[in-house]
C-alpha cells in the first residue's frame, strides 16, 4: 500500500523526483545481486560482535563479565549517538558520487577495528594493565562500530534510491537482507570450523569481494538536489515529518518485540526447554528458515502492498510464541517447529520497514537529499531496540523472580511470561499502530502530498 500520490507519483513513474534527481527506475537480477553483495560480509561480522565476542574474551583471557558488559554497552551507545552524523555524510558522498569510495574507507575501518578486536589480546593481557586493555579495546570498538555504521547505512541509503515503484523496493531490500542472511549463516559455521583466524580472513575476503561487485552495482542517481539544509537541522530533518515519526514509532515497538526473544533464548533453551547443546541448532534452523521464506514475502508485497504484508507478519509472530507458550520441559522438536516458525515470519521484518522507508522518503519529496538522514536515525533506532529489549525483559524476569540457571517448571513461569508473552503484547501494539496510525492515513493520499509540501 504505496503512500506515493498526486504529482509525486507521477513523477515518480517517470524516475524523477519533485527536485529533479534522477533515479533508476528498475534493475535486473544481476544488478540486485551485485548491489546486496556487501551485506553478506556486514551481516557476517555482526553475528560476532553481539554473540560470539564476549564469550571469547571471557572464556579465553579471562576478561571480567562486568568491565566487557560496560565498555560494550558505552560503546553501543557512542555508535548510536553519531549514526545521524554518518546518515549526513553519506549523504554528502552520494551526492558527489563518492558513495562506492566511503563504503570502502568504511571497510578498511572495519576490518582494522575488527582485526584489532580480536587479536590485541593475544598480545595485552587484562590483569597486568586493565588501562591499557580498556584504551585498545575502546578504540578497536569504535572503529569496528563506525566502519560497520557508515558502511550499513550508506548501503541503505543507496539501496532506497533504486526502484521506483514499492514493489521494487522491495525486491531491492530483499536481495540485500537475503544475503545478510546468508552471511549470518556462514558466520555461524566459519566461528565453529576456523576459530578468530579463519573468522577474520573469510570475513575480509567476502567484504572486499562483495564491494568489488558493488561496483557493477547501479550507481544511486544521476544528478543530485540542491541541500538547503546544513548541520544538526539537516541531521534531524527527518523527524520532523509525521510520516516518519509515525513508522519509526511501528518499527520501534515491533523491534523490540522481536528483540526480546533474542535477548532471552539462550535462558529459554537452557531453563526451560532443557536443551542447552542445541542451542546452535535452533539457531541454525531459525535462520536458515528466514533464508528460505524471504521470497515469500515478496510475493506477498508484490501481491499485498507492503504495510499489509508486515501486518500478517506481526500476527504471525504472535500465534508462533503463543504457541511457544504452551511448550513443557523436554519439548525439544517442537521448539525446533517453533524455530522454523518464528523464521519464516523474520523476511518481513527485514524486508518490508525499509522498503516503506524508501517510499516515505519519497512521498516526502526527499529523495537525492535526505536519505543518509533517514537510514541514519533508523540505524540508531534499530540499535535502540536491542537495548530497550534488554531494559525491559531482563527487570522483567527479576522481578518476578526467576534465577538463571533454575529449570523453569510449571504453567506459566517467568521466563515464559517474558519471551514468550511480552513479545505477543509488544507485536500487538505495534500492529495497532500501523493499522490506526499507517495503513489508514495511508488510504488518503491527499493527506500524505499536504504534508510534504506544508509539514513544518
Amino acid at each position: 500500500m504505496s503512500a506515493e500520490s498526486g504529482d509525486a507519483a507521477r513523477l515518480s513513474m517517470r524516475g524523477v523526483n519533485a527536485q529533479g534527481s534522477v533515479w533508476i527506475t528498475s534493475c535486473t537480477t544481476g544488478q540486485l545481486a551485485c548491489y546486496g553483495a556487501p551485506q553478506f560480509a556486514l551481516s557476517f561480522v555482526a553475528l560476532p560482535l553481539y554473540v560470539f565476542l564476549p564469550d571469547y574474551y571471557a572464556t579465553r583471557f579471562a576478561v571480567p563479565l562486568v568491565f566487557l558488559g560496560a565498555v560494550l554497552l558505552l560503546a553501543r551507545l557512542l555508535d548510536a549517538v553519531i549514526d545521524p552524523a554518518i546518515g549526513r555524510l553519506a549523504d554528502h558522498m552520494l551526492g558527489a558520487g563518492r558513495g562506492w569510495a566511503f563504503m570502502a574507507a568504511s571497510g578498511v575501518l572495519l576490518v582494522l577495528g575488527f582485526t584489532l578486536l580480536l587479536g590485541f589480546p593475544l598480545v595485552l593481557a587484562y590483569a597486568p594493565q586493565p588501562g591499557a586493555f580498556t584504551a585498545v579495546m575502546g578504540l578497536a570498538l569504535m572503529l569496528t562500530y563506525c566502519g560497520y555504521s557508515a558502511a550499513s547505512v550508506t548501503h541503505q541509503a543507496w539501496g532506497s534510491t533504486l526502484g521506483t515503484g514499492e514493489a521494487e523496493r522491495v525486491r531491492i531490500f530483499g536481495w540485500r537482507e537475503g544475503l545478510g542472511l546468508a552471511g549470518v549463516l556462514t558466520a555461524a559455521g566459519v566461528t565453529q570450523l576456523g576459530g578468530a583466524l579463519g573468522f577474520t580472513l573469510v570475513f575480509t575476503a567476502s567484504l572486499w569481494f562483495g564491494l568489488w561487485l558493488l561496483r557493477c552495482a547501479p550507481t544511486p542517481r544521476e544528478e543530485f538536489a540542491h541541500e538547503t539544509l546544513h548541520g544538526l537541522r539537516a541531521a534531524f530533518e527527518p523527524l520532523r515529518h509525521v510520516a516518519f515519526r509515525r513508522l519509526l514509532l511501528v518499527y520501534l515497538a515491533s523491534g523490540v518485540a522481536s528483540s526480546v526473544p533474542a535477548t532471552l533464548v539462550l535462558f529459554f533453551i537452557r531453563d526451560r526447554i532443557g536443551a542447552p547443546e542445541l542451542s546452535g541448532l535452533y539457531l541454525f534452523i531459525y535462520f536458515a528458515s528466514g533464508a528460505v521464506f524471504l521470497p515469500l514475502w515478496l510475493r506477498v508485497a508484490k501481491r499485498c502492498g507492503a504495510a499489509p504484508s508486515w501486518l500478517v507478519g506481526m500476527g504471525l509472530t504472535v500465534v508462533v510464541f503463543l504457541g511457544a507458550a504452551l511448550l513443557q520441559p523436554g519439548d525439544r522438536w517442537a521448539y525446533a517447529a517453533v524455530c522454523a516458525a518464528s523464521g519464516l515470519t523474520l523476511g518481513s521484518d527485514l524486508v518490508l520497514p525499509p522498503a516503506l522507508l524508501a517510499g516515505v522518503i519519497r512521498s516526502l519529496g526527499h529523495g537525492g537529499q535526505f536519505e543518509g538522514a533517514y537510514f541514519g536515525i533508523w540505524s540508531m533506532a534499530t540499535k535502540l531496540t536491542l537495548a530497550l529489549a534488554a531494559g525491559t525483559a531482563l527487570p522483567l524476569l527479576a522481578c518476578l523472580g526467576y534465577v538463571p540457571g533454575t529449570p523453569a517448571t510449571g504453567v506459566l513461569p517467568p521466563l515464559v511470561v517474558a519471551y514468550c508473552l511480552l513479545p505477543c503484547v509488544l507485536k500487538l501494539l505495534a500492529g495497532a499502530a500501523l493499522w490506526f496510525g499507517w495503513m489508514r492515513r495511508a488510504r488518503s493520499p491527499a493527506c500524505w502530498y499536504t504534508q510534504r509540501r506544508t509539514s513544518p
